[in-house]
Order: structure tokens, then C-alpha cells, then sequence
């Protein structure tokens, strides 16, 4: 019998306990920040570049939905992923028509090769990072040759590489966009597009992105 990790399990319980608030907090859609619409887009558009007709679309760490709502409006076969079976309650009510399903991004049950593509929305922030090379290692079993992986994330400074962060709902680690590139890079992607930005008005910390590509 496997035993759950002890931060697994205080991420899991602690969006369960915040998930309607976590819901009403967010639900600005997608389509009202520049940013994230920018990156989500030129991430579909590159599954469709790689290939005529894109398979399935994993949105691991899902929550409430945003990314796969918006990723299902752009017309691409994504179903959902998360930790909390309250996150997975609410995207399920909000968006019928997709597949939402409770679990863990460091252990998929999927079969090697088997997707188009990966958005990793704020989703791996709140893992360790001596547990990232092997998470990325499991993105990278379940994505085709040329399938491409999408992150968004709290962005250190380069010259820290990772931060330790105050999240307000547990730990978090905050990821210089060079630092989370590298690591990538070292597991077989190519990075092809990223992104960092200013804190906006509600945020404490800068943003970053990365669009990578599997080799």
C-alpha cells in the first residue's frame, strides 16, 4: 500500500476546504487577462502546428476549470485533472460536457505517448522542487514526440532561481523562468516561447510562462 505524501496530502485538503472560495475568487475568465489569453492560444496553436489532428489535452492541477474552459472554446479535446475532489466537483458542474477526473500529476494514469499536449496552470507550484525533475519525467512519458507542455507560475528572480513562497493556501515555490527552462531542457523539451511580466494590481509577485516542446 502507498503511502500519500504528506504535503500531497495538506495541498489536497487544503483547496478542498477553500474550493468555493477559491471558485468565486477566480472567476474572472481567461478572456480578461492578456497574458494568460496569449499564452493559451499560441499554446494550441502549436498542437495544431505538430499535428493535423491533436489528440487529447491533459489540464493537470485543473481546480475549478478556468484553463480547460477557455482551452475547450479554441476547440481542443482537453479533459481535466486535480488533486481535490471539491475542485473536481465544481469544474464538473461548471463544464458537463468536458471529463474531470481526481488525481495526481506525479503519478498519471496514462499510457506512455498519449497526449497532444499538457497545461500546467499554476500546478506545480506546490511541489517540491527535488520532486520536479520526476513530475516533468512523468509530463514527458505521457506526451507524443513534438506534443507540447504550457506553464504558468509565481516567477522568482534569475538570480535566486527558486523561492521558497508564502502562498496563501500552502507552500508554494516560486520559479525563475530560466531556472524551470534548464530543468525542462535537461528532461528532453525545447523551450520555445516564455514569458514574464509585472505583478498585476491583486498579485504579489511577478508572472512567468513557458511554452516547451518534447523532443
Amino acid at each position: 500500500m502507498t503511502t500519500e505524501i504528506d504535503d500531497v496530502r495538506v495541498t489536497r485538503e487544503s483547496y478542498d476546504e477553500i474550493a468555493e472560495l477559491y471558485t468565486n475568487t477566480f472567476q474572472e475568465g481567461i478572456e480578461e487577462n492578456p497574458f494568460d489569453r496569449a499564452m493559451l492560444d499560441m499554446f494550441a496553436a502549436s498542437v495544431r502546428a505538430a499535428e493535423a489532428e491533436p489528440g487529447l489535452i491533459a489540464d493537470l492541477g485543473c481546480g475549478p476549470g478556468r484553463a480547460a474552459r477557455y482551452l475547450d472554446v479554441l476547440g481542443l479535446n482537453v479533459f481535466g485533472l486535480d488533486l481535490s475532489p471539491e475542485m473536481i466537483t465544481r469544474a464538473q458542474s461548471a463544464l458537463p460536457h468536458l471529463r474531470f477526473e481526481i488525481g495526481s500529476m506525479e503519478s498519471l494514469d496514462l499510457t506512455d505517448a498519449s497526449l497532444s499536449g499538457i497545461v500546467a496552470w499554476y500546478s506545480i507550484i506546490h511541489t517540491p522542487p527535488h520532486r520536479i525533475p520526476a513530475l516533468l519525467g512523468e509530463f514527458a512519458r505521457v506526451l507524443r514526440p513534438g506534443g507540447h507542455a504550457l506553464f504558468g507560475f509565481q516567477a522568482a528572480d534569475e538570480s535566486r532561481g527558486i523561492q521558497e513562497y508564502d502562498h496563501r493556501v500552502t507552500t508554494s515555490y516560486r520559479w525563475a523562468p530560466d531556472t524551470l527552462a534548464a530543468t525542462l531542457e535537461d528532461l528532453g523539451f525545447t523551450v520555445t516561447a516564455r514569458m514574464s511580466r509585472t505583478a498585476r494590481e491583486e498579485e504579489r509577485t511577478p508572472q512567468g510562462y513557458l511554452l516547451a516542446v518534447k523532443n
